[in-house]
């Protein structure tokens, strides 16, 4: 019988002192003690999430920049009918490239019926053909840019307006396709027909960036981006983009004006030569048609117009500033 007495009280002894030093440690009261007393203190409890809140999201900026350059750096070669896009035109890329082989096949059978020769007919039908349609398509691409430029700040500074109001970041980009002027209204248009399709809003306004290569453009972007993933005051980031867009505006225009005198000199200088040729032609065509006429003079000819596009060349490089 004290076997059967003993044994019971034994085991709720047992059964006491892991109750009392296992069991915390089993069901998680020390931790959850523990928690409550951190909670408690005055000193961390505020002052740790905010640390973290401002590192997450300091971090975040920061990693979003760091994808942003290195999209940028990583740009490959342009294809064709980006390139068509971005000059504003609505024609395919086999449309271009037959209508580019039709312009240098007329001129070569224009070479070939006045009787120029085979080789020069060869050299100007390439060069119609292969420089000239990429030369429009690379004008037209810098006349859309201008354009785009000259009315983009005025764009930004309707969607700060209409964000100050009380308006969706949607609202006001729908705003500007529908009241802005060409080429703002068209890429603005494209952003929200992007977005509609599933897209978010910042990696479409990025997409701005593709059709538009200018700087500009990948500002508002990254702007738009950097604001949807890690949050923050919209309206005060597109104004300060905003005076940054119209600072950069006036120092093009100022450059502008200081470099036009230069221009004018080397429009002067380089067109020199050819309106003298074209003076002495009128007055001793005689005199000087041994220049096309002779070997020697052939080769003079060909000798200077080397010289001069070299001329040509390092003036432009002088007279046109980057910023």
């Amino acid at each position: 019988m004290n076997v059967y007495v003993v044994f019971p009280m034994v085991a709720v002894a047992i059964g006491g002192v892991a109750w009392v030093f296992v069991y915390p440690f089993l069901s998680g009261e020390r931790n959850a003690e523990r928690r409550m007393a951190s909670v408690a203190r005055s000193e961390p409890a505020v002052q740790r999430p905010t640390r973290g809140v401002q590192k997450s999201r300091r971090e975040q900026v920061e990693g979003s920049l760091k994808q942003f350059e290195a999209r940028t750096r990583t740009a490959k070669r342009v294809p064709l009918s980006v390139r068509i896009a971005q000059a504003g035109l609505k024609l395919s890329t086999r449309r271009f490239m037959v209508t580019a082989g039709a312009l240098g096949l007329g001129v070569f059978v224009f070479t070939m019926l006045v009787g120029i020769g085979i080789l020069p007919g060869l050299g100007l039908a390439f060069a119609a053909g292969g420089g000239l349609p990429f030369w429009i398509l690379r004008f037209l691409k810098k006349r859309r840019e201008s354009r785009f430029l000259l009315a983009f700040p005025d764009a930004v500074d309707v969607i700060v307006r209409g964000i100050k109001a009380g308006l969706p970041l949607l609202d006001s980009l729908k705003l500007i396709a529908a009241e802005s002027e060409e080429p703002v209204r068209s890429e603005f248009r494209s952003i929200i027909e992007t977005q509609t399709i599933g897209i978010p809003i910042g990696e479409a306004c990025l997409k701005l960036f593709e059709r538009v290569p200018v700087p500009e453009a990948n500002f508002f972007g990254i702007v738009i981006s950097i604001q949807q993933r890690a949050g923050g005051n919209l309206s005060e980031a597109l104004g300060n983009l905003s005076k940054v867009l119209r600072d950069r505006k006036k120092m093009k225009a100022k450059i502008q004006a200081m470099s036009m005198e230069a221009k004018a000199s080397a429009g002067i200088i380089g067109a020199l030569p050819i309106a003298v040729m074209t003076v002495v032609w009128i007055t001793s065509p005689q005199y000087i048609s041994l220049l096309w006429t002779e070997p020697l003079g052939r080769m003079m000819l060909a000798a200077c117009a080397v010289w001069m596009s070299i001329g040509i060349f390092v003036m432009r490089k002088m007279i046109n500033f980057d910023f």
